[in-house]
């Protein structure tokens, strides 16, 4: 199994931006936790993060074209108001999974709405890093079921 791991921007700046809603914890901390995850059950992640708009959308189509098992995906801000992303998300048959550290329908109002909402398989947010731990549970047991 094989798994993108994609984040969005600002996000490498984990652990140093606004520690009171996104925590004191890394980016790299947070793979390292997901390593330790899918290691022992043959899970192979790729991690990416970009600040840029296109990339994010080239590694989605690059994860169909390459038959990834799934994303797991925090799009940070352009999950609000991208369509872009929407489109690629929903042209593709890959599972996306859609994660946030905080709880987005708990933050201010512009932040409340995703555009990925109606075409990401699920949504996993307000748990800092087990948001993520989710995400990949989630997709572990999707491929068990096929």
């Amino acid at each position: 199994m094989k798994v993108l791991v994609l984040n969005g921007p600002n996000l490498n700046l984990l652990g140093i931006r606004e520690p009171e809603i996104y925590g004191t914890e890394s980016l790299a901390d947070l793979e390292r936790e997901l390593v330790i995850i899918a290691q022992p059950r043959g899970v192979e992640l790729v991690f990416v993060q970009s600040n840029h708009e296109g990339v994010l959308i080239d590694w989605l189509q690059q994860a169909f074209f390459e038959n990834y098992d799934g994303v797991i995906f925090n799009p940070g801000a352009y999950t609000h108001y991208s369509y872009a992303i929407h489109d690629a998300v929903a042209s593709i048959t890959t599972p996306v999974i859609e994660v946030h550290l905080s709880d987005i329908t708990q933050r201010e109002a512009f932040r409340q709405h995703s555009v990925l909402e109606t075409v990401a398989m699920a949504r996993f947010y307000g748990k800092h890093f087990q948001s993520y731990h989710e995400a990949l549970y989630y997709l572990i047991a999707e491929e068990n079921t096929k």
